[in-house]
C-alpha cells in the first residue's frame, strides 16, 4: 500500500494540522512521527510509509511541538523525556497525543478520535452489551491488545447509558478521548493533567462525587484495582480496561499484580465483583475496513463458581455452551463473520486462538451450526 504525500508548496513539510487531514481522508487511524524516520499513517492495522520526499528532522519536531503543545507541556517533555496529552479540532476530530524520545530523537504518535460518540448498535457490537451496561453495581472488563478498539466499546456504552437512564457518569481518563455531551444521565469527565494533578488521587476521591457509573480505564496497579473493587461492592458500576487477549485470562492478570499469599483472598473479591469480560480484537474484512470480534464471559452463578476454584477448561467450556446469557467464545464469534462473507477464512484464522477448531467449525457449521446455516442460506 502507498499513499501520496499531502500537497506543500516550496518543500516545506506540512503543519500537523495537514498530517491529521490527510490522515483522516486517507481512514487513518493513527499518525507515526519520529526524528530521523519517514513518517507514517496506521490503516487498517498496517504501517504506510508517506511522504519518502522527506524525513523529519529534530528542529522541525520542535515546530510540531510547539504546535500542538502548551508552553508549559514542552517543558514537561524536556524533563520527563514523555508526555500524554490530547487537542482537538472543533467540527472535525480529536487526537490523543503521546510524545517520547527515542534512539533516533523526538517521536510523536497521535491517534485521531472521531467528535461522534459511537453507539453499541452502529458498531454491530453484541446485544448483551446493553444488557451488561444496564447493571447497577459491580464491575465490567474490556480487554484486547492495544488498539483493538476497547476505547470505542466503552464509549458506545456509555452513550447507551447517557441515552437511556439518569445517573450520573464519571470518567477518570489520561487523556479524555470521546467527548460526552450530558442527555438523560449527568456526566462528568476528568483528564489527567487539566482537571485532576494524579490519577490516583483522581480515584480514591471519585467516590465522593455522588457517581452512578465510574469509568476508570486501564486498570493498570494494585491501587486502581483495589480502588475500582471498592467502588463495585458499594453499590457502582464500574467499567475498565485490560490488555489481555481472552477473557478467562484477564482474571489471572489482575491477581498477578498481588502477592502469591493476597491472590485467594483477591481471587474471592474480584469474582464477587464481576459483571463479565469482554475480550475484543479487530479483524481485517472483505471490505477493506476493520470489524470488532469478541470473546464473551458472563459471571452467571456456575461462571463464578469454576472461576472462584481455577478451573479455566470448564470455565471456557461454559463459555462454549451457555450462548443464551450471551456468552461466546472468539472462534464462534470469527465463525459467524466467515460464514456472512465479511470476513474471509484466512483472515479468521489469523486472529484465532485455535486455527484448527475454527476450520472445524466452519467445515462442520459450529456447534448450532444448523440454525446459521439456514439463515445464511448455505
Amino acid at each position: 500500500m502507498q499513499i501520496e504525500q499531502p500537497v506543500i508548496a516550496n518543500d516545506t513539510p506540512p503543519s500537523i494540522a495537514m498530517l491529521v487531514r490527510h490522515a483522516h481522508a486517507n481512514k487513518a487511524s493513527d499518525i507515526h512521527l519520529r526524528v530521523g524516520e519517514v513518517p507514517r499513517y496506521r490503516i487498517r492495522g498496517q504501517l504506510v510509509p508517506f511522504g519518502k520526499q522527506w524525513k523529519l528532522t529534530s528542529e522541525i519536531f520542535q515546530q510540531y511541538l510547539v504546535e500542538i503543545l502548551t508552553p508549559a507541556q514542552i517543558q514537561e517533555f524536556a524533563a520527563t523525556r514523555e508526555l500524554d496529552t490530547a487537542i482537538f479540532y472543533p467540527g472535525f476530530l480529536r487526537c490523543r497525543i503521546n510524545c517520547f524520545e527515542s534512539l533516533t530523537g523526538g517521536a510523536i504518535v497521535m491517534r485521531l478520535i472521531s467528535l461522534d460518540v459511537p453507539s453499541i448498535d452502529g458498531l454491530g457490537l453484541p446485544a448483551v452489551l446493553k444488557k451488561i451496561a444496564s447493571r447497577n453495581e459491580g464491575l465490567i472488563l474490556i480487554t484486547g491488545a492495544t488498539g483493538s478498539g476497547k476505547s470505542t466499546t466503552l464509549a458506545a456504552m456509555i452513550r447507551y447509558l447517557n441515552e437511556t437512564t439518569n445517573k450520573h457518569i464519571v470518567t477518570v481518563e489520561d487523556p479524555i478521548e470521546f467527548v460526552h455531551t450530558s442527555q438523560n444521565a449527568l456526566i462528568s469527565q476528568r483528564e489527567v493533567g487539566l482537571h485532576t494533578h494524579d490519577f490516583h488521587n483522581a480515584l480514591r476521591s471519585v467516590l465522593r462525587e455522588d457517581p452512578d457509573v465510574i469509568l476508570i480505564g486501564e486498570m493498570r496497579d494494585r491501587i486502581t484495582v483495589n480502588t475500582a473493587l471498592q467502588a463495585a461492592q458499594t453499590g457502582h458500576l464500574v467499567l475498565g480496561t485490560l490488555h489481555t487477549r481472552n477473557a478467562i485470562n484477564a482474571l489471572n492478570r489482575l491477581l498477578n499484580l498481588y502477592e502469591a499469599n493476597e491472590q485467594q483472598a483477591m481471587r474471592i473479591q474480584i469474582t464477587e465483583s464481576l459483571i463479565a469480560v469482554v475480550a475484543q480484537m479487530l479483524v481485517p474484512t472483505t471490505d477493506q475496513r476493520r470489524v470488532a470480534v469478541h470473546e464473551i464471559l458472563i459471571n452467571t452463578p456456575a461462571m463464578q463458581d469454576y472461576l472462584l476454584k481455577g478451573e479455566e477448561d470448564e470455565a471456557l467450556r461454559l463459555m462454549e455452551s451457555n450462548t443464551t446469557e450471551g456468552m461466546q467464545v472468539l472462534n464462534h464469534a470469527l465463525y459467524k463473520q466467515v460464514l456472512s462473507k465479511r470476513v474471509t477464512i484466512e483472515e479468521a484464522k489469523k486472529a484465532s486462538p485455535d486455527p484448527y477448531d475454527l476450520d472445524r467449525r466452519v467445515r462442520t457449521g459450529d456447534m448450532d451450526g444448523s440454525s446459521l446455516t439456514r439463515e445464511f442460506g448455505l
